[in-house]
């Protein structure tokens, strides 16, 4: 069994009340902005508190018990959204043979259709992939419906997984060791009786107080780290930029630009604060001088720029406090072919690339055979000609690589909640393969490419 026990009697007041204590024993993970999801419906107030209290996203993952033929209250099992059954030692007792447990498993799932439609009706839920994910319940009785939640995230890939309930029977958490990295729980009494029993107040959670809690605007950030300036002085012009680091952050993204003061527009200060919030830090940093911008001959010369954010990426690696923390790139338009090339030309250093509107063409097709790094190609669109440039680039990368077309917009991302919603998409792709680099480490171990999506 994994994670912290507390092993005193304990009762809770209520389920917001378990949830701040169970923010509390989860308290090592805020600044790493995780996804935290709710197993509908008692578990959506306590995780609704522990996300505000880490400072991370809310959604729900939808499973559902299998009851047993014999008791309605007892679980033998759940399904989850995918239909995955998971069967408890208790189908075989309770006489639920198979016939019985795939109609019953058809029925729950019928449920959760139309919670689905209930809870989301106008948003997609939450991509777990390269994320830190906790999900929480307000308690486990035989575990069945966390395991099937556990089995339907784990099919996404995210960075880390972790269990977290207030109270749970010792046996059920026993039986989570092999899904989740992680499992937090506050009270596992040697004679278990039921949930309930442990709050003062357990009042049944409605479907209007799931969607309720769900479309609760959150709340703003305690806080985003406070950026500094960076100087890199280079045999050919010294450059600016910003730095930020959250706390424990857990990699590094060089959001390089190609004009003197371009650091400071609005579509890369929302992607670093997106990424920070992530519990990555940014270093916005401009590839061309004031100087040269006014010129406009550096901003094209792909050779040059890529030299100049090589030597950047030298630099940082060279800095104790930075080291060890693995990289990623993201660049626009000309940046883009810089940023590839030098994922080409630094493999071993370059753990993913993010263009936007970009021209990785202009890397030459003999660079982009070389890149091995994870990348991902945002493209909006109405940009059609820049669309054909970036498919016909896209099959040239060696590596992982996948395109994201933003429908209906322009390139410069500016129509309403086009711009957070392009930065949502690179900030997932850095947490996955930034994460897949310094993966958080289990507190007591157990023993593709060329895809091309539509974003909604």
């Amino acid at each position: 069994m994994k994670g912290f026990l507390a092993s005193r009697n304990r009762r809770f007041a209520d389920r917001r009340d378990a949830g701040r204590q169970l923010a509390q024993a989860l308290a090592v993970y805020r600044g790493q902005h995780p996804l935290v999801l709710a197993i509908p419906r008692g578990g959506v107030p306590v995780a609704s508190v522990v996300a505000q209290a880490l400072d991370g996203d809310l959604d729900v993952v939808l499973v559902r018990k299998l009851a047993s033929p014999a008791n309605g209250d007892v679980a033998i099992g759940a399904v989850d959204e995918q239909g995955r059954i998971q069967l408890t030692g208790r189908s075989a007792v309770a006489g639920a043979g198979m016939s019985y447990v795939r109609a019953e498993a058809a029925r729950q799932r019928a449920v959760i259709r139309k919670r689905r439609a209930l809870y989301s009706p106008d948003r997609p839920h939450a991509d777990p992939t390269g994320r830190l994910v906790i999900v929480v319940d307000d308690g486990l009785a035989t575990g069945a419906t966390m395991r099937a939640a556990l089995d339907a995230v784990r099919q996404h890939h995210p960075a880390a997984l972790l269990a977290a309930v207030p109270v749970a029977a010792p046996d059920s958490l026993e039986n989570l060791d092999d899904l989740a990295d992680d499992v937090i729980c506050l009270h596992a009494p040697a004679h278990f009786r039921a949930v309930s029993s442990f709050y003062e107040d357990f009042h049944p959670v409605t479907d209007t107080d799931v969607v309720r809690v769900l479309s609760t605007p959150p709340r703003p950030s305690a806080g985003l780290p406070v950026s500094r300036p960076a100087a890199f002085d280079l045999p050919d012009a010294s450059l600016s930029g910003d730095l930020a680091m959250p706390p424990h952050a857990r990699g590094l993204v060089i959001v390089a630009h190609g004009s003197g003061a371009d650091r400071d527009n609005p579509r890369d200060r929302v992607l670093a604060q997106t990424l920070q919030r992530a519990g990555l830090g940014t270093l916005l940093i401009d590839l061309v001088t004031v100087d040269e911008e006014l010129s406009r001959t550096v901003a094209f010369d792909i050779p040059t720029l890529a030299d100049r954010l090589a030597a950047v990426v030298a630099k940082l690696h060279h800095d104790p406090a930075l080291a060890t923390l693995p990289l990623g790139l993201a660049g626009d338009g000309t940046i883009a072919s810089a940023a590839l090339a030098v994922a080409a030309r630094r493999p071993r250093d370059i753990a993913a690339v993010v263009t936007r509107s970009g021209r990785p063409d202009l890397a030459g097709a003999g660079t982009l055979a070389r890149v091995t790094a994870p990348t991902l190609l945002i493209v909006a669109s109405e940009d059609r000609p820049l669309l054909a440039l970036n498919r016909a680039a896209q099959r040239r990368i060696r590596g992982k690589n996948e395109l994201v077309v933003v429908p209906g917009t322009t390139s410069l991302f500016e129509e309403p909640g086009v711009l957070e919603a392009a930065s949502k998409f690179a900030r997932d792709w850095f947490a996955r393969w930034l994460g897949a680099r310094a993966r958080p480490p289990r507190r007591r171990p157990t023993g593709g490419r060329g895809a091309d999506r539509l974003a909604s």
